[in-house]
């Protein structure tokens, strides 16, 4: 395990400047890095550190939702309102709604595998768009408007919508049909997990002015009871449930709004977890990519993909309109909310392990998404973000 972790840190990392020395979001580096070690083409990562790759990946991901809690201003996204809550469902929708579409045409779906396979692809990748409206926010580009806010919040809530609809999707397919309370637990784990992270997050701001001890310890907390979060959603089997990833960020919101100097400091801990994270984050999402399965897809694949992101940001566009946002502006937000990666490799295949006759189509297809749209959405945030919003 040991030297997977050092090829992955030392290749993923050169790999990364290389890309950002020709231009390129050092992302792409990071996912190829993952693409040639891992088990499809040289095999050279420890079968033990891809058995916990799944939590490592979370891990990345809670370090990365914390620091964006600890830095969101939600002054730009007061303001916004209505588009915010819209973000959360409106594109993911229509993205659903345009495989089913295209889905039977193009890969001779069934409508239900359609809809599977739409909710695995809907979700847009926080992996990917966080770490990027971070860096906007930190900048400040964008932020006097609430975009890197709104695209933020909205890609938070959104995998929760996407999952629970995939959730919903594979057990009509086993048939369990669907039940209502699943769709009801939707808002419901949203309310909640703002609710908890609010709460404990405030609790954080109290203990931290009563107690004080270095900011890395504060650190620490703060992570564990994000794991703690983690843990208990996942072991919960009431039809009501709470997100941990959006209770993980309104942690670092709920500690902003009592001790902002604090929350501060904390960001740039976070910051710093983060160089690390990264770094494993894509590269393990890389390391689940099976290139075997890229050669068996045709143009129609290809076609279909790119059908469902005309979707998404059709989506994108309605939540947008009367606001106040311009033309360049509303390009960007189209643009920076089509990434996939962590979702898609997470359940992508899912359906392959049920047994689903669709399940080698469907994997395939999100192994496609994430090659295609993780490296291009990056690229064009990256490029775009100085052009487009206003300092």
């Amino acid at each position: 395990m040991l030297l997977s972790i050092s090829l992955i840190l030392i290749v993923g990392m050169s790999m990364g400047w290389i890309c950002r020395k020709i231009k390129l979001p050092s992302l792409i580096g990071m996912l190829a890095t993952g693409i040639v070690l891992g088990p499809y083409v040289l095999n050279m990562l420890d079968d033990s550190i891809l058995g916990i790759s799944p939590e490592l990946r979370k891990i990345a991901l809670i370090i990365i939702l914390t620091r964006a809690g600890l830095g969101l201003d939600t002054s730009g996204l007061k303001k916004l309102g209505r588009p915010a809550v819209l973000m959360c469902f409106v594109p993911a929708s229509l993205e659903l709604i345009g495989m089913l579409i295209l889905g039977p045409k193009l890969l001779e779906l069934t409508l239900l595998e359609a809809a599977v396979m739409g909710a695995v692809l809907a979700a847009v990748s926080p992996a990917v768009v966080v770490p990027r409206m971070v860096k906007l926010m930190d900048e400040g580009y964008g932020v006097k408007e609430g975009i890197p806010q709104l695209i933020l919040a909205g890609a938070s809530v959104d995998d929760v919508y996407v999952i629970v609809l995939f959730s919903t999707f594979t057990g009509m397919m086993q048939g369990k049909g669907a039940s209502v309370i699943s769709f009801v637990n939707i808002p419901i784990s949203i309310l909640f997990g703002i609710l908890i992270g609010l709460a404990l997050g405030m609790l954080l701001a109290f203990f931290f002015k009563k107690v004080h001890i270095r900011d890395t310890s504060k650190v620490l907390i703060m992570l564990s009871i994000s794991f703690l979060l983690v843990v208990f959603e996942d072991g919960l089997t009431t039809p009501i449930t709470f997100s941990a990833l959006i209770a993980i960020m309104f942690i670092g919101i709920g500690l902003q709004k009592k001790r902002e100097d604090v929350a501060k400091r904390l960001s740039a801990k976070y910051g710093k977890l983060w160089v690390a994270a990264e770094v494993f984050l894509f590269v393990l999402v890389g390391a689940t990519v099976n290139i075997g399965y890229l050669g068996k897809v045709g143009i129609k694949a290809i076609i279909a993909i790119a059908g469902v992101m005309i979707f998404r940001m059709l989506g994108v566009f309605i939540c947008l309109l009367g606001t106040g946002l311009n033309g360049k502006e509303r390009a960007f937000a189209m643009m920076a909310y089509t990434p996939k990666a962590t979702v898609q490799a997470a359940i992508g295949g899912i359906p392959l392990a049920l047994g689903f006759a669709c399940g080698e189509t469907v994997l395939t297809v999100a192994v496609l998404a994430i090659v295609l749209t993780a490296p291009l959405g990056a690229f064009a945030i990256d490029l775009s973000y100085k052009k487009l919003l206003k300092l």
